[in-house]
């Protein structure tokens, strides 16, 4: 069987020790660092982190248990696998660590035989611990932009869920005005590649805001800002995001239609209802399928503002508390009028996104 390698961190105050251990690890292919004490230890974690940690209990200073300790209070390295090395005499230390989160001990002096045997089980956990890690990721990255992946990730656990949290936040809802009538007699395959390139043009402009994606509904699209993780700037990067959808990204999938020669009698247009207010961020669904949700009335009333446009002669409509919300001041909203919406109990006041000619950009009827 193929002897896994990778990088040991040696920490031992000994230096005839550490000598000894290097020797044993380099003859096994290892690439090492060493630190002389626990202060050397934790710069090392933060410069260089190791695929596993030997680990002297007995030092001066910042022993082996208060590295430890930090170890694994430390999100970041918690994951790393610690071996204790230890003095034959040192039992209750070592019964102490393992308790603590310590995976595995090595006694003093150590055998090659034993060192091996340790250090290839604790690089075959290193290596589980990074596939699962590596398969949460992708499941995030499905609806999360890159740059709060870590977080998120750091937030679950590891675990492929999103604990339910309260958080304020803009959600945003856009539908593709024609898709239906322009699928109905043209091949399947010519169907799904436009469908296709729409739906990954508008998943970009959300996610090179900062947006998640929530759901795919047909060719309707639904994100949210400032869920899972919050931010103060949730309604300027929905209405930043909302109008790249409704100007380069469609401009951009209606010369594509009519460059393929897939929609050349077609311009579509789009809607955009955007909603600002608490929402209900979380993992929902079954143990065998879970899908990330932003639930209440907040993403409800977005969706019957997205459906509004329908009617009004506007593309992108934005509700007064996602006006409120906005951070930096925008030249290019104007309000509309008040409304009354579906499952709110009194009128609400509409603006709107100038987003110019042409002609194509503006609502209406499917």
């Amino acid at each position: 069987m193929q002897r896994r390698t990778g990088h040991i961190l040696v920490v031992d105050d000994d230096a005839l020790n550490r000598r000894l251990l290097i020797a044993s690890l380099d003859r096994d292919g290892h690439r090492t660092t060493t630190a002389s004490d626990g202060v050397q230890a934790l710069a090392a974690l933060r410069d260089d982190p190791p695929d596993v940690i030997l680990l002297d209990i007995v030092m001066p200073g910042v022993n082996g248990m208060q590295v430890l300790d930090r170890i694994k209070r430390d999100e970041g390295l918690r994951h790393i696998p610690v071996i204790m090395i230890s003095g034959v005499d040192d039992a209750g230390s070592v019964v102490r660590c393992l308790e603590d989160g310590a995976d595995d001990f090595l006694p003093k002096p150590f055998d090659p035989a034993i060192l091996r045997a340790r250090i290839n089980g604790a690089l075959d956990r290193k290596a589980i611990h990074d596939l699962e890690r590596a398969h949460v990721r992708n499941v995030f990255a499905r609806f999360l932009p890159e740059a709060v992946l870590d977080d998120v990730l750091m937030k679950s656990e590891g675990e492929p869920r999103i604990e339910p949290e309260l958080l304020t936040g803009t959600v945003l809802f856009a539908d593709l005005r024609g898709f239906t009538a322009f699928a109905e007699g043209r091949p399947v395959d010519q169907v799904i590649e436009a469908l296709n390139r729409y739906l990954s043009l508008m998943t970009d402009a959300v996610l090179d805001h900062s947006g998640t994606l929530v759901s795919f509904m047909g060719d309707g699209v639904m994100a949210a800002f400032g869920a899972p993780i919050a931010r103060v700037d949730h309604a300027d990067l929905a209405v930043a995001a909302a109008r790249e959808m409704a100007v380069d990204k469609l401009d951009e999938f209606n010369a594509w239609l009519h460059d393929a020669g897939v929609g050349v009698d077609t311009t579509f247009r789009i809607g955009i209802g955007i909603n600002s207010g608490p929402v209900v961020s979380g993992s929902v669904g079954s143990a065998r399928r879970l899908d990330y949700a932003v639930i209440g009335d907040t993403t409800n009333t977005a969706s019957r503002l997205e459906a509004m446009t329908k009617e009004l002669p506007h593309s992108v409509v934005l509700s007064q508390e996602t006006v409120d919300s906005l951070r930096e001041p925008r030249d290019d909203v104007a309000f509309v009028d008040e409304f009354d919406v579906r499952g709110r109990s009194s009128r609400i006041k509409l603006w709107t996104l100038d987003l110019g000619p042409p002609t194509h950009r503006g609502g209406g009827s499917t």
